[in-house]
């Protein structure tokens, strides 16, 4: 596996980078559990970040660093399913795209709403539907989600089938969901990391306190090994590979989220600090595709057989 970055990814993650620049900051204040932006999601879309994994010089690995990067921002945004796994389908349904399990479609969906694709993957292959506002029950306004979600209240019984591989899709759903949580896990130790460096307890430094030290450390290679795992399961293309990154990107979420909220105190519980923007979403993403469990199953079932 390559670990250094070429030329063509350096150039492309330069430009997300400098495009999700003004969103860097989150606006808290009067602001919900969960942020979006029409303008960077547009911004996205015309500068053609969510089709990189079509350009032969770039594929899924450059289609992984933009998702792992735009998952670091505050603003919550439709590119993994779009980046991932839309291409493997069709390239041109319209977004948001939505992925449900069949048999589990009473699980909440990320950012569903009229208009959304919703792609149903399972037994009976993948198909495809537009949501309608009848189609669809909002979440209780005090449910802790930091992505835009809803639920499913019907189905139709018309769908579109498409010749994708149901088993192949699914890989690259957990591709998708690996580089997500794996941004994510950056973010939200960054964000603790500095907090703790800022905050001063017995006139030092929460971070120069040798205990929290040692499990910022520990957090540190969580967050690397899950940056690594997704991006060597865009690489190889082996649902085996997919199936351990999600598993340790949805372990490690499982292992630090508690702890950063810890280690901010009072703050930790309130929203008037960002943290909850990444910790939350990735609460949500530890139980996508059946969570850990599945994951180690689906894991042994590539590498042992069924």
């Amino acid at each position: 596996m390559q670990l250094a970055l070429n030329e063509d990814q350096r150039q492309v993650l330069d430009f997300v980078e400098a495009l999700a620049r003004p969103f860097a900051s989150a606006p808290l204040h009067d602001a919900g559990l969960a942020l979006e932006s029409a303008e960077l999601d547009a911004a996205l879309v015309e500068n053609g970040f969510l089709d990189v994994q079509a350009v032969e010089e770039l594929g899924p690995v450059t289609a992984a660093l933009v998702v792992e990067k735009l998952a670091r921002l505050p603003f919550a945004v439709e590119a993994a399913f779009s980046a991932l796994v839309r291409p493997l389908i069709d390239p041109d349904l319209p977004r948001p795209i939505c992925l449900v399990e069949e048999g589990r479609t009473r699980t909440p969906v990320r950012f569903l709403r009229p208009g959304a694709t919703v792609v149903v993957v399972g037994a009976s292959g993948v198909r495809s539907f537009t949501a309608r506002e009848e189609q669809i029950a909002p979440a209780q306004e005090d449910t802790l989600y930091a992505y835009p979600v809803a639920f499913l209240a019907d189905m139709p019984e018309a769908m579109t089938l498409h010749a994708a591989d149901s088993a192949e899709i699914t890989r690259a759903w957990r591709v998708a969901m690996a580089a997500e949580a794996a941004g994510l896990l950056g973010a939200a130790l960054a964000s603790t990391v500095t907090y703790v460096s800022e905050r001063k307890q017995f006139g030092r430094p929460l971070a120069t306190f040798q205990a929290m030290r040692h499990r910022l450390a520990e957090a540190q290679v969580l967050t690397n090994c899950a940056y690594w795992l997704a991006m060597r399961a865009a690489a190889t293309g082996e649902a085996a590979d997919a199936a351990m990154a999600l598993l340790h990107a949805q372990e490690a979420a499982r292992r630090v989220c508690y702890d950063y909220h810890q280690f901010l105190g009072g703050m930790g519980m309130t929203l008037e600090h960002p943290l909850h923007l990444w910790t939350y979403r990735l609460k949500l993403l530890t139980s996508e595709l059946g969570g850990r469990g599945e994951q180690g199953l689906a894991a042994a079932a590539a590498l042992w057989g069924e």
